[in-house]
């Protein structure tokens, strides 16, 4: 099974930068996807990025475009989520998934078939 360990949670002021991390294992796949997706409190799952581990291509919620930046290293099957500018409304637990063969990124939380566990990323004013 595909195995995913997320982690750079933390505390940060607004304006300020995170790098989350996502260490996965047990692709069957060459081409798969990773996401992230968060969840504030009280609200809905929300799609934040996703990679295509072949083509590299992206996906970004209008919320955080020019923002935030998906990459992958497929060598050591590890995501990244460079996030700057950050702003209070992206307080959240972040969560990494996984889809085993995805082909094109998705918007959809719910396509995903695995997931980590979440990271709290609290923005303070």
């Amino acid at each position: 099974d595909v195995q995913l360990q997320a982690s750079g949670g933390g505390l940060v002021q607004a304006g300020g930068s995170l790098r989350l991390s996502c260490a996965a294992s047990g692709f069957t796949s060459d081409a798969y996807a990773i996401g992230w997706i968060r969840q504030a409190p009280g609200k809905d799952l929300e799609g934040v990025s996703c990679i295509i581990s072949s083509d590299g291509s992206t996906y970004y919620a209008d919320s955080v475009k020019g923002r935030f930046t998906i990459s992958r290293d497929n060598a050591k099957n590890t995501a990244y989520l460079q996030m700057n500018s950050l702003k209070p409304e992206d307080t959240a637990v972040y969560y990494c998934a996984a889809d085993n063969y995805g082909v094109s990124p998705t918007a959809d939380p719910y396509e995903y078939d695995y997931w980590g566990q979440g990271t709290l990323v609290t923005v303070s004013s």
